[in-house]
């Protein structure tokens, strides 16, 4: 095995980590890269769309984050542990290059990483770096920002790569815009990941409900919800008389983001990327609760660009959410200058740019 090109990819277990990991697997492997992935148990989860080509390999790990006193207790001595075992494995099966996408998981191959000198690089997800990436950041020979800006500590230089997404999202890349006119259709879709999507449900059937009614009569709002909101929510625009599809789960978000006149969604680095590569109009509400308050870093870009409106959530009511979109739908040539912008954000080569890195720190390593 000395002779070939291993890639370790270490990626905490979340999918936040695991899809852009994921997609850089995919594409070392067609370039003829043996492939690891170093996660924990929680990360294996996530492992089910892998390519069969890939090694998994549970690493033992820790987090500050959950459980109780004696767990935290036993999070510096579980890590320890997985740095152990992670610079056993170099020794027998030494890496060409080791890629980190954050997570608690990734500090054991990180940190074998850097104890075996073996050349390294991270990325961040998000705009503000994650507890673990912000440890590594000054140890580590690139650090990859699938946000821009990111914001990096002193005398850390990022690289723009932007955020690898699925393929069916690339399918859709750029796709023809259809602005809203008076009389024709309108899709809103209105997404929110697993944290937080009470206050869309909360706030979003009511917004609408404000609308003129020559504009709900038009409305076909896609949203997804919790499954204990989901009959309130249905019932309010049954109520206001405006059709509607509520789901936990819409599994080819790539073709409602294509059809969609409007996106209403957390700020998310993954829902950011898919609709700056898709171009689409959004209202972002990110979510208060993320840590060091990422997804305001996270919309910035697109805000700034006037692909997006940001409405923070302490400022989110109904009437503040209904008046932005009223707006977005019926400025003349708002909609279609937001989705131009929104376009103008995307990158949709970010997985190339990620191979670039790596392939880069892989002739080093063989010099």
């Amino acid at each position: 095995m000395s002779g070939d090109k291993h890639l370790v990819i270490a990626a905490g277990g979340t999918g936040g980590h695991m899809f852009p990991a994921q997609a850089l697997a995919e594409a070392m492997l067609a370039r003829g890269w043996r492939v690891t992935l170093s996660t924990d148990a929680r990360g294996a989860r996530y492992t089910g769309n892998f390519p069969d080509g890939v090694t998994i390999r549970e690493v033992t790990s820790a987090t500050f984050a959950r459980g109780g006193v004696l767990a935290k207790l036993a999070v510096p001595f579980r890590i320890l542990a997985g740095i152990g075992a992670a610079k056993l494995r170099f020794l027998r099966d030494r890496p060409t290059v080791v890629t980190g996408f954050g997570g608690y998981p990734s500090i054991p191959a990180l940190s074998a990483a850097w104890l075996h000198r073996v050349p390294r690089m991270i990325h961040e997800q998000n705009g503000v770096l994650g507890r673990v990436n912000k440890l590594f950041a000054k140890h580590v020979d690139k650090v990859a920002c699938g946000t821009w800006p990111t914001k990096l500590p002193s005398g850390v230089d990022g690289e723009n790569t932007g955020n690898p997404v699925r393929s069916l999202v690339l399918e859709c890349a750029g796709a023809t815009y259809a602005a809203p006119q008076a009389g024709w259709p309108i899709n809103v879709l209105v997404i929110g990941g697993s944290q937080g999507a009470r206050v869309l449900s909360d706030v979003v059937p009511e917004a609408l409900m404000h609308l003129p009614k020559s504009t709900r009569d038009t409305l076909f709002v896609h949203q997804q919800a919790r499954s204990e909101d989901i009959e309130r929510v249905k019932d309010t625009y049954e109520t206001a008389g405006i059709k509607a599809n509520v789901k936990t789960f819409f599994d080819d978000i790539p073709d409602r983001l294509a059809a969609s006149q409007l996106v209403i969604s957390r700020a998310g680095a993954s829902s950011v990327a898919d609709i700056s590569i898709i171009g689409r109009p959004s209202i972002l509400i990110p979510f208060a609760a993320a840590t060091a308050d990422h997804q305001t870093a996270n919309a910035r870009g697109l805000v700034s660009a006037g692909g997006a409106v940001l409405i923070a959530e302490s400022e989110l009511d109904p009437r503040a959410l209904s008046e932005q979109v009223i707006d977005i739908l019926t400025t003349p040539g708002r909609a279609a200058d937001m989705a131009r912008a929104s376009l103008s954000q995307g990158i949709p080569d970010a997985t190339e740019r990620l191979v670039a890195l790596v392939e880069t720190l892989g002739r080093r390593s063989r010099k």
